[in-house]
């Protein structure tokens, strides 16, 4: 595998008066990657031309290292496609598809079909196998969407909200079935969605999206321990002095859950004792809060709004 899972140099790409892409720049190791952004980010656009289904207006992108404008064929020879709408065949049955997509993608009939039975088997659909696909329910779908992404066994996957319309509990299930392929060891994803939460559970690194620009990215123990997290106090007393003794300090503190929430200028921890000493309650706790994804995104997006701003 190419020590770069893939490379975007200056990528720009218009859909008429619309820039779905905005000169983006961005290079990612082999691993668990979260493509992350809002409805209308540029996810889905920046996939199909990773895939070379696209050209890009400008720049070049480069997948397992080759170019993904002039050498589409040999990128999807090794990468797999699950995509966020369905592009299924009613008609046919689980497994009749599954192996047809194989063949697609290069294997033998045989194989493509020993394949199709083994990849059904994984993502939980053995016993709906032969079953028309139009019979199928939304989950079923989903995981019959999978299968044909992998069953050609590629390099790196590409999975387009493949937790898309799923109730709780099948949305579960899908993110323990990717938790088990990305544990395999050789296979790299691409997990684009809107839903923060599933990519820091599953994904080691990260590319945060809005409006076609990139926000961040990087592995994510790398983003969140740049990005400035809240530090957490508890204290044995009245608090609301306390909230009061470090408001007068400049300082913007929150109750929540039973602990105060302040931003401190610098990490300097003087004002939170201090302000301990003069309403007279005792500080039982002191710490840094854990950064979330979604704090890191929110954080990025105002700052790039503040950035653009006349």
């Amino acid at each position: 595998m190419s020590e770069e899972l893939f490379r975007v140099d200056a990528v720009t790409k218009r859909f008429g008066p619309v820039e779905a892409i905005s000169n983006l720049s961005v290079a990612l190791a082999p691993g668990t990657i979260g493509l992350v952004g809002p409805n209308g980010a540029g996810k889905t656009t920046l996939i199909r031309m990773l895939m070379g289904l696209l050209a890009p207006d400008s720049g070049a992108l480069s997948v397992l290292g080759f170019d993904a404008a002039r050498e589409p064929l040999r990128v999807r020879e090794r990468v797999g496609y699950m995509p966020e709408h369905d592009c299924l065949m009613p008609d046919l049955t689980g497994i009749g598809f599954v192996a047809y997509m194989g063949q697609v993608s290069g294997l033998p009939r045989e194989v493509a079909m020993s394949r199709a039975h083994d990849v059904l088997e994984f993502v939980g659909l053995a016993e709906q196998r032969y079953r028309r696909i139009g019979e199928y329910s939304v989950g079923m779908r989903q995981r019959v969407k999978l299968a044909q992404a992998i069953v050609h066994d590629p390099e790196l996957c590409f999975l387009d909200e493949p937790t898309s319309g799923l109730d709780p509990q099948g949305r579960e299930e899908m993110l323990n079935l990717l938790r088990s392929l990305s544990k395999l060891g050789h296979r790299s994803f691409v997990l684009s969605t809107h839903l923060l939460p599933d990519t820091e559970r599953l994904c080691d690194q990260m590319l945060l999206l809005d409006s076609g620009r990139k926000l961040a990215a990087g592995s994510v123990s790398d983003l969140l321990s740049g990005h400035s997290s809240e530090t957490v106090v508890r204290v044995k007393g009245d608090a609301a002095p306390f909230l009061a003794a470090l408001s007068s300090k400049g300082l913007e503190p929150r109750w929540e859950e039973g602990e105060v929430r302040v931003t401190l200028r610098d990490g300097e921890t003087r004002p939170v004792f201090e302000a301990a000493v003069e309403s007279g309650v005792e500080v039982r706790h002191l710490g840094r809060s854990t950064a979330t994804i979604e704090e890191l995104f929110l954080a990025r997006v105002r700052e790039e709004g503040t950035r653009r701003a006349p």
